[in-house]
């Protein structure tokens, strides 16, 4: 039995000093004010505020213009969520000071997007056009009735209304019709062969 404590104990002093992220204390900016009220946290900056609650197993502590995090109790993902956690405030941070775009861009003949009141209009091959409500702490910008710009101070969610957006009508394989990330490479499949 004690041998197999020490080795629960050699397991979880590996796992407490496994994440390497989530040992690097984050400098706070000075142009944007952290609070840290028990797991919560709230950052505000010119751009908007985030805030964000903590996994038990994370503690943190503002301490010199800068957030230390730890863990408070070790199991076999504290190791993961330490880090993780640094790196959701750490982008909470960029979010609210710079913010986060995504950029979609539409490839197809008649294939074309407009703003309208509270999101956009799209026209990508189907009979009728599709209505996209933009999120709250979401901005659309279109540029040549082709190209979508994604704007927010949340990366995760600038991501995910990206990714819904490309879901409507993903690039075929054929022509590379469809929504696609501007830059995008789709890898296209050779067409049948033709009749003899």
């Amino acid at each position: 039995m004690q041998e197999g404590k020490n080795w629960e104990e050699k397991l979880f002093a590996r796992l407490y000093n496994m994440s390497r992220i989530g040992r690097q204390s984050l400098p706070i900016p000075t142009n944007i004010t952290v609070e840290v009220d028990k797991n919560n946290i709230t950052v505000k900056g010119s751009k908007g505020e985030l805030k964000h609650t903590l996994r038990p197993e994370i503690n943190v502590v503002k301490k010199d213009d800068q957030l230390i995090f730890d863990q408070t109790k070790i199991t076999k993902s504290s190791s993961a969520y330490w880090g993780l956690s640094r790196a959701l405030v750490s982008n909470m941070i960029k979010g609210v000071t710079e913010g986060y775009e995504k950029k979609l861009e539409l490839i197809g003949v008649g294939y074309r997007v407009k703003e309208s009141g509270d999101g956009i209009t799209l026209s990508v091959g189907y009979s009728h056009p599709i209505e996209y409500k933009k999120p709250e702490g979401i901005t659309f910008n279109v540029e040549e009735n082709r190209i979508i710009t994604i704007k927010g101070v949340d990366k995760q969610l600038v991501g995910q209304t990206a990714a819904k957006i490309r879901s409507l009508r993903k690039p075929e394989v054929y022509k590379g019709k469809g929504i696609r990330y501007l830059g995008e490479q789709i890898k296209i499949k050779p067409g049948k062969a033709g009749k003899v």
